[in-house]
């Protein structure tokens, strides 16, 4: 997490793409949705001089310069550990779903607002993972019932193109896991949409009493504190043996999984969140899925 925790910590939230720059597609300009308190506007251009150098542009996030990305384009190494890795793990909150999980769970209780402060503070990194889990379940504190309700009327709302890529990856025959800093009652479903085994997923888990009542959760499971993807990933790694293993997400947490041991490859995805920090120290930095599917060949 070093070099991420910062004050000034900037999130860009991407509301539509209408066209897309990639290595992999024909040259054009990436637009997004303008907002009308923030301001954001965001395009991709590739200048031909002694190479090819494509650049992300963030005009403004509440009247602040964002910045520029340089690693839009993939280096011929990190494509050749994408192509060759035996594992991918994926984050699952606003990387294979468009939603942060706690903060719809929280909504549908009536915490929506407060629990979303605390979700933007955890993700970009400025406070330990551990501490913004339990402030974040103890303004709600949800039932059993709750929970079961949520998961009927509010079904996991895939991100664009993540079904195909996972579909390509297994074709390919790299294994994919789901490792999230969520809850496993809610990324079950996830999973089962998309085909990946249940000992596939690593996440927390939520603990009720007997007659369904919030207990909290298990302190016990790797993913509830910071850090814990890091672990989740290595120990992945260690017990299948895999040579090349790749991290998809959007969060500080996701990136904390490139350590020894861990993830070889860190590709961060904004096409839901962009978080700048994170965004600039990844490998890769994508914004349509379709990018790493036509990759794969």
């Amino acid at each position: 997490m070093e070099g991420l925790v910062s004050s000034g910590i900037k999130t860009i939230r991407v509301f539509g793409v209408t066209k897309h720059q990639s290595r992999f597609l024909p040259s054009s300009t990436l637009h997004l949705r303008s907002n009308s308190v923030y301001g954001i506007g965001i395009g991709i251009g590739v200048e031909e001089k002694k190479k090819q150098k494509c650049f992300v542009v963030a005009a403004s996030v509440g009247g602040s310069k964002v910045g520029h990305f340089e690693n839009t384009l993939p280096s011929k190494e990190v494509l050749e550990l994408w192509r060759k890795g035996d594992a991918v793990c994926f984050d699952v909150d606003s990387t294979v779903c468009l939603d942060e999980g706690i903060d719809e769970l929280a909504e549908f209780c009536g915490a929506g607002k407060a629990v979303a402060e605390w979700t933007a503070r955890a993700m970009g990194g400025s406070v330990p993972f551990e501490e913004a889990l339990a402030a974040r379940l103890s303004l709600f504190n949800p039932s059993l019932s709750q929970v079961q309700n949520f998961l009927e009327q509010k079904p996991p709302r895939l991100s664009p193109g993540i079904e195909e890529l996972i579909q390509k990856l297994k074709a390919n025959g790299i294994v994919v896991y789901l490792v999230s800093g969520g809850f496993r009652q809610m990324i079950i479903p996830v999973a089962s949409i998309l085909g990946i085994p249940k000992e596939n997923i690593f996440a927390n888990q939520l603990c009720f009493g007997s007659n369904g009542e919030f207990l909290g959760f298990d302190k016990n499971e790797p993913t509830s504190r910071s850090g814990g993807k890091a672990v989740a990933v290595q120990q992945i790694k260690k017990a299948r043996g895999f040579n090349t293993l790749t991290m998809v997400g959007d969060g500080a947490t996701d990136f904390e999984a490139k350590k020894p041991g861990g993830a070889d490859l860190f590709i961060c995805y904004g096409g839901v969140q962009l978080r700048e920090s994170v965004a600039v120290k990844a490998d890769w930095l994508v914004f349509n899925f379709k990018d790493l599917i036509n990759s794969l060949g």
